[in-house]
């Protein structure tokens, strides 16, 4: 009588952490693996590169304590506006009305506040309330009505900055309470002392760091658990050695200047939160099915408008968000407010490796590339480019993006 054996399982390693045996799990080609995460990796080195750059031609400028800060207060709109922009091209839409809702939602914060004498978190409440409204509207035409994002969104972008100059009357209103202005000028200092630095800011930076270390180690293990290829395990600590030293860095400018910038906070909030939200929860699961693949969704029961309709009624709410954040920066409300915002937060998502044609693209990544698109706006207002010249180079930019993700699915393609 012959036996036969069962089939070969897969051998898990014993020794150090399994980096060597998970490496070649699914592929035999380390850089096979290297390749494959180039469009998440390429971004950070993009990012460095364009750092140390005009760090250079800034004289070191760029990367002074009060210029970092000034980052942060200047482009924290655009990366609230990038963070529901990439989720909503992950579902393979876009919107064009992002801009006329930052002026809206501003708009009607500065007429209950300024003109009216309500407090001033009741002009936060309100604009958040309207943001929330523009985005079930959005979400009602292309979920159930059918209309393409595209022409709904562009109709948005008009009827919304025509609601914003009625609301408005056409002028500006200015200025808002201490209070308001804190949400997007404010600091945190002082509260743990420090001989001429910030010691709460570093300490928050600290906890940054070993959130950071802690997260990307379980997702290490996870994809060890079920045989997927991961990085060498020096690599890995290369990496996070690497993000570290930049965060901390960060925090140490920060520290130097005027403290931790309350509206960072809120940023941090928001990207911990969408992070969780498009990784963790089935509704995440169902944007990334529905971009990647609509019919395939349909068939396994994904309710497509619903999640279409929310992911509207989100991207609603967060520039509503911003909307509160520039208004507070700018101390008021003008008529022509968020113009060509939209473009900035699409050039952001896309920079960060979002695919044209939805299903692929993260939260983080989105925040690298508008990062990215902060960094050589600043750095050029620095050197005293003309805007005209700006706008070139931030052109050129989103279209070597666009282009590397075409290149990308072309190959894969080909690979097939």
């Amino acid at each position: 009588m012959t036996t036969t054996k069962p089939p070969a399982t897969p051998q898990r390693t014993s020794s150090g952490d399994g980096a060597s045996a998970a490496l070649h799990i699914g592929t035999s080609d380390p850089r096979a693996l290297i390749l494959g995460n180039l469009r998440q990796s390429g971004i950070y080195i993009a990012l460095v590169v364009i750092v140390a750059l005009f760090a250079v031609l800034t004289d070191g400028v760029s990367l002074s304590p009060g210029n970092i800060t000034n980052i942060v207060l200047q482009y924290s709109y655009i990366l609230v506006l990038a963070i529901g922009m990439v989720i909503v091209i992950i579902g393979g839409h876009i919107d064009l009305s992002v801009g006329s809702v930052v002026a809206l939602t501003g708009a009607v914060s500065a007429v209950l506040v300024i003109r009216q004498g309500y407090p001033w978190w009741v002009g936060i409440l309100a604009a958040l309330a309207v943001g929330i409204l523009v985005g079930a509207w959005h979400g009602f035409w292309v979920a159930y009505a059918g209309i393409p994002a595209f022409i709904v969104t562009l109709a948005g972008m008009l009827l919304f900055r025509g609601l914003t100059l009625r609301v408005l009357d056409n002028i500006s209103l200015s200025p808002f309470p201490a209070e308001y202005q804190r949400v997007a000028a404010g600091f945190l200092n002082g509260l743990i002392g420090g001989q001429g630095y910030d010691a709460f800011t570093l300490l928050i930076g600290a906890v940054a760091v070993a959130g950071y270390a802690v997260s990307v180690f379980r997702t290490r293990l996870a994809r060890i658990r079920y045989q997927q290829p991961v990085e060498s395990f020096p690599l890995f600590v290369t990496r996070v050695l690497l993000v570290g030293a930049v965060i901390m860095y960060f925090a140490w400018q920060l520290a130097h200047a005027r403290g931790l910038p309350i509206v960072l906070i809120v940023l941090a909030v928001l990207v911990l939160v969408y992070g969780l939200v498009t990784r963790r929860t089935v509704f995440g699961r169902r944007v990334y099915a529905i971009g990647g693949n609509l019919s395939a969704a349909t068939l396994s029961g994904v309710k497509v408008r619903t999640v279409n309709f929310w992911m509207f009624v989100n991207m609603g709410f967060l520039a509503a968000v911003a909307g509160v954040i520039y208004s507070s920066r700018s101390n008021g409300a003008q008529p022509a407010a968020g113009n060509m915002f939209e473009l900035d937060a699409i050039a952001a998502a896309f920079i960060g490796g979002a695919a044209v044609t939805g299903g692929v693209g993260t939260v983080v990544g989105a925040m690298v590339g508008g990062l990215i698109m902060a960094v050589m706006s600043n750095g050029m207002q620095l050197m005293g480019v003309d805007q005209s010249m700006q706008s070139v180079v931030k052109g050129l930019v989103l279209l070597v993006a666009v282009a590397f993700d075409v290149y990308n699915k072309r190959r894969a393609g080909s690979a097939r």
